[in-house]
């Protein structure tokens, strides 16, 4: 624990990360939470704690903890120390308590990735939004939004989606459901901005937008929405579903292989990039 700071009421999903790897790590190596605790001179509730994320830990602590508990991919350490010591307060901070918690982790895990890959069956995915588009869906939410708060959600997008389709950042590799690109959120009009949004964004360099037909051999996994976010080290890759409760996160290694099956399967199943873009162009013009 990093002396002086007081202990997190609320971790994000990426503070708790740390904590579960050195879980992880602990249970591998068949060491006790008290063992553990007297490695690092402190009381063995602290160690549940920041196995939890509650508390911070220093880099130096996850490294003397790896060392014990035998961890021998230097590289894994080596991040896992980096995100144990950051204190960035990114751009989605200023939504605290305005937004719900789930969707601040999303835009912290999108920031951090050094690569997204999105599979979408419903929606056009999110950082791709146009804001009328985003705001229709956030109309539909039930029990309905205040005002106050529909805004926030669709600032809060916009804001996401300005980080993810800016000039260098991470690459951004879409697989879209034709069922997405024919749902009228928002009606006509706002379909048609929307589809030439998409076109707009095929021309960044970074980005990669694929369609998945209704006449190809169906679809893997249970159609909600997925995203894939790699680590800095693959064992730090984590996925995103979409769910009616909220979002949800995944990290385990079986979890992170099935996900990244499914959005392979669904990248071989789709058109190529350039007949993606003409399918979407032709689209627009039928609608």
């Amino acid at each position: 624990m990093l002396e002086g700071m007081p202990p997190r009421t609320t971790p994000t999903v990426r503070q708790e990360r740390v904590g579960i790897e050195l879980r992880k790590m602990r249970d591998g190596a068949g060491r006790t939470t008290a063992q553990s605790a007297a490695l690092l001179g402190l009381d063995r509730t602290k160690i549940t704690q920041i196995e939890k994320g509650y508390y911070p830990v220093t880099s130096e602590r996850v490294r003397v903890l790896a060392s014990d508990y035998e961890e021998s991919d230097s590289e894994f350490i080596h991040a896992l120390s980096i995100m144990a010591e950051e204190r960035h307060r990114g751009w989605w901070n200023e939504y605290r308590g305005s937004v719900p918690t789930g969707f601040l982790d999303i835009s912290e895990m999108e920031h951090f990735a050094q690569g997204i890959r999105t599979y979408q069956v419903c929606h056009i995915p999110g950082a791709m939004q146009t804001e009328e588009y985003g705001r229709a869906i956030f109309q539909d939410v039930y029990p309905p939004l205040s005002p106050r708060l529909l805004e926030s959600r669709v600032e809060n997008r916009i804001q996401r989606s300005a980080s993810l389709m800016a000039e260098g950042a991470q690459p951004y590799s879409a697989v879209v459901h034709e069922a997405a690109l024919r749902m009228r959120f928002g009606g006509r009009e706002a379909t048609l901005r929307q589809l030439e949004q998409l076109l707009t964004y095929t021309e960044l360099p970074h980005v990669t937008l694929q369609v998945v037909l209704f006449e190809s051999n169906g679809f893997k996994g249970a159609g909600q929405g997925i995203i894939y976010a790699s680590g800095s080290v693959p064992r730090l890759d984590t996925v995103q579903l979409d769910s009616v409760g909220g979002p949800v996160f995944l990290h385990e290694q079986r979890q992170l292989e099935n996900y990244h099956h499914i959005i392979e399967t669904m990248t071989d199943r789709s058109l190529p990039p350039n007949k993606s873009r003409d399918f979407i162009a032709l689209l627009k013009k039928e609608i």
